[in-house]
């Protein structure tokens, strides 16, 4: 086993950091959540059980988000994260592929696992966000958000995990185009979705509203009824574990 790490440029200019732990396949592919980076807990930790079970490995960090490149707020939505990932899937990864996508990485994920069927082995999403422009945030907006929104472009909610996070106009309509709740999701490979109950950014009933969608008959739903938006305890990241070694 050894690490390899590089960038990945994209037609723009903008490059994508990638590191990779090489082994055998099916490759596990990490999709990041909104403002998260591939140097979180539950992205090192799958790092290390690609080590020691000999496993093919690949995380990167989404344009604008840690070490890769790229305006955050100018250049960050949907459309972009997903022209993306598929890059590096096209570019980075050969034959079957289990992606693993935590939050945001999670609606990416689906997006991914449409555009490239027969790529995929299986899905492991961790409190997955689809649609979350449109059904989670856009609305919860207060009245000075939306004027902000009309005016600047972008609106600054405070994080309970941090700095503010940069909600644009630019994230929330063009997240509108990729909405998949609204009917099945042509998903048919097993998935397993890992959801806390106590969640206060996921509503439980909205990860669970995407297990129900998926056209898939092997979906196992795990709600962990103390668990928070992040589950990165101990116990959250066996249970990660499990699910990404079960496909």
């Amino acid at each position: 086993m050894r690490e390899t790490s590089g960038s990945l440029e994209r037609p723009d200019g903008e490059t994508l950091a990638w590191r990779r732990e090489e082994g055998a396949g099916p490759t596990v592919v990490w999709l990041g959540g909104y403002r998260s980076d591939m140097n979180g807990a539950k992205a090192q930790a799958l790092a290390a059980w690609a080590v020691e079970s000999g496993r093919d490995y690949l995380r990167f960090d989404h344009l604008g988000h840690g070490e890769s490149s790229g305006d955050f707020v100018a250049k960050g939505a949907i459309t972009r994260w997903r022209e993306d990932a598929l890059a590096v899937i096209d570019d980075l990864t050969e034959g079957p592929l289990v992606l693993v996508g935590s939050s945001m990485g999670g609606w990416l994920a689906c997006l991914a696992a449409m555009a490239r069927p027969q790529r995929l082995a299986g899905l492991v999403l961790i409190a997955p966000a689809p649609d979350f422009t449109e059904k989670l945030i856009a609305p919860a907006l207060p009245d000075e958000a939306r004027a902000a929104l009309l005016t600047d472009g972008v609106w600054l909610r405070p994080s309970a995990y941090g700095s503010p996070d940069p909600i644009t106009r630019l994230l929330l309509e063009d997240g509108a185009r990729w909405s998949i709740l609204d009917g099945p999701v042509p998903i048919e490979v097993p998935v397993r979705v890992l959801q806390g109950g106590a969640d206060e950014d996921v509503p439980w009933r909205h990860a669970l509203g995407l297990a129900q969608a998926v056209k898939a008959e092997d979906v196992v739903f795990s709600l962990i009824k103390d668990g928070d938006h992040r589950l990165s305890r101990p116990a959250d990241i066996e249970r990660l574990i499990a699910a990404v070694s079960e496909l």
